[in-house]
């Protein structure tokens, strides 16, 4: 697919999605006039990319990463080695620690506004 239809079924910019291929996170065939050609597993890719970000990685940590989160099968990634796992696991504890601080400033929000008389 072109990347015109990419963007459409990802809700992803065409600009966002030539940086993803200039950071190494997609990758495109050229046809002989040069137009990108994405294969229909870039819609996956696409939407997993997008989550990494939101999750708050960088786009060095996500070109690391992505190779060896899923085989085509669905099943683990034979690169996916005991280092990954750890990367995997120190990303999930930051952001469980990002959920922690995100509550507890929620918590003091509600309580400056119950005590300011506010709903």
């Amino acid at each position: 697919m072109r990347i015109g239809e990419l963007a459409r079924r990802t809700g992803v910019s065409e600009r966002s999605l030539r940086y993803y291929e200039s950071r190494g996170l997609l990758a495109a065939e050229r046809t002989a006039g040069g137009h990108r050609e994405f294969p229909e597993a870039a819609v996956d890719r696409v939407v997993r990319i997008q989550e990494l970000y939101a999750a708050g990685l960088h786009s060095d940590r996500i070109r690391h990463l992505l190779p060896c989160m899923r085989d085509q099968d669905g099943g683990p990634s034979a690169r996916a080695t005991p280092r990954l796992l750890a990367d995997l696991t120190e990303e999930r504890t930051r952001i469980d620690r990002l959920i922690t601080d995100l509550h507890r400033t929620r918590d003091t929000l509600d309580e400056v506004i119950e005590a300011a008389g506010g709903e």
